[in-house]
């Protein structure tokens, strides 16, 4: 089958894809990631969701900067700080659900495949929509971090732990 007059639109959630690689001991290589969706399709745009530190962390900042020059859209958010009340532990967060949801929304009408890089059950609704308009939904995310329902909503599931040979960052 011929796809190539597909346009692909990769959407990552940057903290989902964060605990990801914690969680599976290795590091994803993002212009690897993008070579493996878009194989014989052409990329519409890779949009990258993370939360920043205030003041900038250098290291996340020379990430993100590495990132823009593969032709990722950066999306950031300042980490707010609140204090569990239960725990007394801060917790620190910047959730970038809305901007993913409106992103691909929004460009709905430039690309055939999203390739969701979440485990993030809250994007199933969207992800049943986004199907009703004829796109082809890919999930990605990492086993035991990956809800039933956004798995069952997408048009298939891939696993991280299956294509690491593909998207390995290799130092």
């Amino acid at each position: 089958m011929d796809y190539s007059n597909e346009r692909v639109a990769i959407f990552v959630d940057g903290a989902n894809m964060f605990y990801a690689q914690r969680v599976l001991g290795w590091h994803l290589d993002f212009a690897r990631v993008i070579e493996y969706f878009t194989r014989g399709r052409e990329i519409y745009n890779a949009f990258y969701y993370t939360g920043v530190q205030v003041p900038p962390d250098n290291s996340q900042r020379d990430f993100l900067t590495a990132l823009r020059h593969l032709g990722f859209t950066i999306r950031e958010k300042s980490i707010k700080e609140t204090l569990d009340q239960s725990s007394s532990s801060v917790i620190r967060r910047a959730n970038l659900d809305i901007e993913i949801v409106i992103d691909m929304f929004s460009t709905v009408n430039r690309y055939d495949v999203a390739v969701l890089m979440s485990g993030d059950g809250d994007f199933e609704r969207a992800v049943e929509l986004i199907r009703s308009r004829g796109k082809e939904i890919v999930g990605v995310g990492t086993r035991g971090m990956i809800s039933s329902e956004l798995e069952n909503a997408c048009d298939r599931y891939v696993k991280l732990e299956d294509i690491r040979s593909e998207v390995e960052k290799v130092r």
